[in-house]
């Protein structure tokens, strides 16, 4: 299969990346960080999530921070929204886009949202009509998509079985989460080939790959092999799920675009702006960028 020409980068590091933090990060510093990322040229950041402030405190101000975000440049802000509630908080805010999540063992299910795989299915889809009902554009998200903390290893026609489920229900496109970075190329590759026997088209899927062993570049590179358009990121490399023992961070965004770029492959984001917003955060929580890139250019000398 030839690799996309052009390739959508969804930076998912104001949420995905901050949600794990124990360390507050204000309104104003997330604010900063999306404007940032949107001065890089990224076009589409998850803000935000409308969960319970006592399960992910991090995620409180998710309302503030979407009411201070500029809606005019054209970008596409997404939220998180685990249930009705959620979504109720999220429409009052005004967001124009929502992410829905469930899991592929009903462990993390019940860990991640307290529910079953079907019952967490049937919320979704009537989210998600109420939704589109009124002008909310839906994106899902299947965590675990290559190995479960609990239960190990993940039936690749399951995934793809809940991937039609939640395209049926009515999102846009499904991201495939690598929750615990434990895939390969060889179990990327293994799946995605099963989501083509099942008749996925890959113009709907997205790939979300964690850096727990190191391999997520590499499964980056495969997802593109297979059609894959989309590839979620997250600057400086940042990430961790509440719910997911030994979770790392994200593929870092900076690491993302220095592929594509060798690969000649079209994606609109400028890397020193974009390393720009990584230096930011990075010192705002105190550490240093999980970016190999960013970490190699700081230190090449001028």
């Amino acid at each position: 299969m030839t690799m996309p020409s052009r390739i959508k980068i969804v930076e998912v590091g104001p949420r995905d990346g901050l949600q794990n933090e124990s360390s507050p990060v204000s309104v104003a510093e997330k604010i900063n960080l999306i404007n940032l990322l949107c001065e890089s040229g990224l076009q589409a950041i998850e803000t935000g999530s409308f969960v319970s402030p006592r399960h992910v405190p991090q995620m409180a101000d998710s309302a503030e921070v979407y009411a201070g975000l500029n809606k005019d440049n054209g970008v596409t802000y997404q939220v998180l929204v685990p249930n009705q509630r959620g979504y109720t908080d999220a429409q009052a805010a005004g967001v124009k886009e929502i992410a829905v999540f469930a899991a592929v063992t009903e462990t993390f299910s019940q860990k991640n949202i307290g529910c079953s795989i079907d019952e967490s299915i049937k919320r979704f889809i009537e989210i998600t009509g109420n939704a589109l009902q009124h002008g909310i554009k839906v994106r899902g998200y299947l965590s675990c998509v290559l190995g479960c903390p609990y239960e190990g290893e993940v039936s690749p026609d399951v995934v793809a079985r809940l991937t039609q489920q939640l395209l049926e229900a009515g999102c846009y496109e499904v991201s495939l989460g690598d929750t615990i970075g434990i895939g390969t190329a060889g179990s990327t590759a293994m799946l995605l080939q099963c989501l083509h026997r099942h008749k996925i088209d890959p113009a709907q899927l997205a790939m979300h790959c964690h850096d727990t062993y190191g391999q997520a570049i590499s499964n980056v590179l495969v997802a593109l092999q297979h059609g894959v358009a989309t590839i979620d990121a997250s600057v400086s490399g940042l990430g961790g799920c509440p719910f997911a023992p030994g979770a790392s961070g994200n593929v870092a965004t900076e690491d993302v675009v220095y592929m594509l770029n060798g690969l000649g492959i079209e994606h609109g984001v400028d890397l020193p702006r974009l390393i720009k917003a990584g230096s930011y955060i990075s010192a705002v929580l105190k550490r240093d960028t999980q970016s190999s890139v960013a970490r190699a250019l700081a230190a090449k000398p001028c």
